[in-house]
């Protein structure tokens, strides 16, 4: 079973899992759900926010509006409401009921876009919707993850640092990518580090971040249809692309080890697994970024009747050997 690494003092920031029992090697597995959010967009949403806050842009009447597949939405929907402000989440038909009842609760307007045939498919959609809402009211105030610079300082600052601390032979770190804020924050932040470091960027099979052609995606979180603008490849060592099958197959295989870990995290445990089995992962110091947890992929990557229903009964099959089913580049 694998080892999980808890200090005297809980901090979330220093909560690992050793998956060396399920791998046959070691990888840290640095796990980012357990905060109230429950993700990792907790430290970008702050971020963004107190950021926005300091520069006089958000005022007392002011408006949040964002388009989010689900965590960052879930992480904005606790900070509107802990600060007194409304908030719009713009999501699209592939974010989890849960996460939307979620924000709901929270007391956060969720607008819901299904139009995949507009430009730039379903983000694109969600942008334009919040463009217009954001010209309708000069009271809304667009974050901007996938341009706000404060969203990879979060990880310069935090992330990254507080990997350091706990793991000073540090060799080759996974991250996952969808704005590409936590990748380029921790990317930077080792550049200048007293040691080089590996960056693997983990991504989904269907996204468009490095330079494929955009297709079909259905959990929601990782990847994106069009090139991130904060993405920087010069501190990208390597990509792998994970198939979303191969998410499933790792998320169930975790869960049946007693780790109930969301579909970003099933990537970027596929990818990782699969980098070290081609390289050979033993005498290697590696961690991955865990984004979230998974009871808001209860009814989707759990849940066996809407897993055949998108990817067949192959999907449920025991998970393949690492390597199987992801690419690399």
């Amino acid at each position: 079973m694998p080892v999980i690494s808890v200090p005297q003092a809980f901090n979330e920031e220093d909560l690992y899992v050793d998956l060396a029992p399920m791998c046959g090697h070691r990888l840290f597995l640095k796990c980012e759900g357990f905060n109230f959010a429950g993700s990792i967009k907790l430290k970008a949403a702050t971020e963004m926010v107190e950021s926005a806050e300091r520069s006089g842009t958000m005022k007392r009447d002011s408006i949040l509006v964002e388009s989010s597949s689900g965590n960052l939405g879930v992480a904005l929907s606790m900070i509107a409401a802990s600060k007194g402000y409304r908030f719009v989440c713009v999501t699209d038909s592939r974010c989890n009921l849960t996460t939307r009842l979620m924000m709901e609760a929270l007391g956060s307007q969720v607008h819901v876009v299904s139009d995949e045939g507009a430009a730039g498919g379903l983000l694109g959609a969600r942008l334009a919707y919040v463009r217009a809402l954001c010209a309708s009211d000069d009271r809304h105030i667009w974050l901007s993850q996938y341009t706000n610079p404060d969203n990879w300082k979060a990880h310069y600052f935090r992330t990254a640092p507080a990997i350091a601390r706990w793991f000073p032979q540090l060799d080759v770190l996974f991250v996952g990518v969808g704005t590409t804020g936590t990748l380029m924050g921790c990317a930077r932040w080792f550049r200048a580090w007293h040691r080089p470091v590996r960056i693997v960027a983990v991504d989904s099979v269907g996204s468009a971040i490095f330079g494929d052609p955009p297709g079909r995606r259905m959990i929601p979180g990782l990847g994106m249809s069009v090139r991130p603008p904060l993405l920087d490849e010069e501190y990208v060592d390597e990509a792998v692309r994970v198939q979303e099958t191969d998410t499933i197959r790792t998320c169930r295989s975790l869960a049946r080890r007693g780790f109930l870990f969301g579909g970003s995290t099933g990537t970027v445990v596929s990818g990782a697994m699969s980098w070290l089995s081609r390289h050979g992962g033993r005498g290697l110091t590696p961690v991955a970024i865990a984004p979230d947890l998974g009871e808001r992929y209860l009814d989707t990557v759990y849940q066996t009747n809407w897993v055949q229903g998108v990817y067949g009964d192959d999907a449920l099959e025991p998970q393949a050997p690492p390597g199987h089913g992801v690419s690399a580049s």
